[in-house]
């Protein structure tokens, strides 16, 4: 019987098996072709796009993997694989071959080309560990999970060592991820001295016990989500994203914005509904167990976080600092769907990922493929770009005023379907505050605009026209935000297809 469940859990776990095993041919053949490097970047996209394949084929499967604790007559594994977790892991799939492509098109990890090996190498680690993180359901995986995903990232964030800020982006990476991991751990240990267990689905009955100790209890919530926070950038633990996010090669901070955040993402949504989620009401609202005001933490976050992103964001002069604010403002709309605890919250940010990956990405392919050709991420440097580089320059400002949340784009969409939630909520105040959030933002995203167009071209501005395979990845983006901005159904008809998360 042992023998079947161990079968049926390797089963489960076969994409990050096929990951594993790219991984180690990765190795392998940096080993072997130390000489010519040309053909890693082949098999690590590769290995993501088979890892693809395996993923899809577990989509509106439900089933436990690695099942050692048992409760009430049921059992609980340390992994759940459920919709959920399918449509997460595929944004981290689909960001991770977008990474691959940029590597190829950036002057910065081309010039490491003898160390090309290592860096895939640690990418995949990083693909590893968000993969664990999303379906993690114990306490202890979930840590090992992030650690995983964060030493990798570490060394990724200082990767280029071309200038001196690569370095201190490494170190700050490091030591903020460091004291943040350090609370998550303390916090774990704490739910474990109250409920004897680290297996979410059981510490959500065991802490219904009307002699458990609510504050620390609290205390020990308050401390574990200090690590997911830092992971998803919110307020007040994101201190490091501007400094990292500014230092980084433009592909590692690309990444970090998107995938990073969205295995952030999925783990405090998965903690959130198994541990605190007694039960869901016919109109889809998740009824709390009443150990932790969550709703009123999520609120005061959600604010705090986009409020300090967009302000920030408005005195930035290189426009990477100034996305990675933008990173932190967007990571606060987010929140806003969880805020509600309902599935049309939920609903509301799978739509809004969908969207932010495009829109994200597509921003920093631009920036990319402009500080190749000028060196310089400066906003001032952008000044006439918009008449000597169209196709750069339209694809971006297309991408900043999708970021705005402004229609006819994607980005609208994705905001519309939060502020649907709220207002069904009824959190009306809410709403207006994010509302006028997204009217700050258009400020520092119209800025760029407006240097791009409304500052004439002189002799010295450069006309950066991109080669045929960058033109065909900038299009495969940004034709997307604009057809969803339109066409919107077949992204809301998926978003509903993935909220199902494995219940007790």
């Amino acid at each position: 019987m042992e023998l079947a469940n161990l079968y049926q859990s390797i089963n489960l776990i076969i994409p990050e098996i096929v990951l594993s095993i790219a991984l180690i041919v990765l190795v392998i053949a940096d080993l072997i072709f130390h000489t010519n490097k040309k053909i890693i970047p082949f098999i690590a996209g590769t290995g993501i796009l088979v890892t693809a394949i395996f993923v899809i084929n577990q989509f509106n499967y439900i089933g436990f993997a690695f099942s050692t604790a048992t409760h009430t007559a049921r059992s609980f594994g340390m992994l759940a694989v459920d919709s959920f977790g399918v449509f997460f892991k595929l944004i981290v799939i689909v960001s991770s071959f977008i990474i691959v492509l940029l590597s190829l098109a950036s002057d910065e990890i081309q010039k490491t080309t003898d160390r090309i090996g290592e860096y895939y190498a640690l990418i995949y680690g990083m693909i590893l560990g968000m993969f664990f993180m999303i379906t993690a359901t114990d306490l202890i995986l979930i840590y090992l999970s992030l650690e995983l995903l964060s030493l990798s990232s570490y060394v990724l964030a200082g990767f280029t060592k071309l200038r001196d800020r690569n370095s201190e982006a490494s170190l700050k990476y490091l030591l903020y991820g460091a004291v943040s991991s350090g609370l998550m751990l303390f916090g774990i240990s704490l739910v474990y001295g109250l409920t004897g267990s680290t297996n979410l689905y059981i510490i959500n009955t065991l802490i219904q016990n009307p002699h458990i100790n609510l504050f620390t209890l609290s205390f020990a919530t308050i401390l574990i989500f200090a690590g997911i926070g830092y992971k998803i950038s919110s307020a007040p633990f994101h201190f490091w994203t501007p400094d990292v996010y500014e230092g980084a090669p433009i592909t590692i901070t690309a990444f970090l914005s998107v995938a990073s955040k969205a295995a952030g993402f999925a783990l405090l949504i998965r903690f959130v509904k198994t541990v605190f989620v007694s039960y869901e009401t016919n109109e889809g609202f998740w009824s709390l167990i009443e150990v932790f005001d969550w709703q009123s933490i999520l609120v005061v976050i959600s604010i705090l976080t986009m409020t300090l992103g967009n302000f920030s964001a408005l005195w930035q002069n290189n426009l990477k600092r100034m996305l990675a604010y933008s990173s932190i403002a967007h990571a606060g709309y987010m929140l806003l769907g969880l805020v509600v605890l309902s599935n049309q919250g939920l609903i509301a940010i799978l739509i809004y990922f969908m969207i932010y990956l495009l829109m994200n990405l597509g921003a920093f392919l631009v920036v990319m493929l402009i500080a190749n050709k000028i060196n310089s991420e400066e906003i001032d440097d952008y000044n006439g770009l918009g008449f000597t580089s169209p196709l750069l320059s339209v694809s971006l400002a297309i991408f900043l005023i999708s970021l705005t949340g402004l229609p006819p784009t994607a980005g609208f969409i994705g905001k519309l379907y939060l502020f649907i939630a709220l207002v069904d909520a009824k959190m009306i105040a809410v709403a207006i505050i994010a509302l006028l959030n997204s009217v700050v933002s258009l400020y520092y995203y119209v800025r760029v605009l407006k240097h791009m167009y409304l500052v004439k071209a002189t002799a010295s501005t450069p006309s950066i026209i991109p080669s045929t395979s960058n033109a065909i990845l900038l299009l495969v983006l940004v034709v997307p935000v604009l057809i969803f901005g339109v066409y919107f159904q077949p992204l809301v008809e998926f978003a509903k297809d993935c909220i199902v998360i494995l219940g007790i």
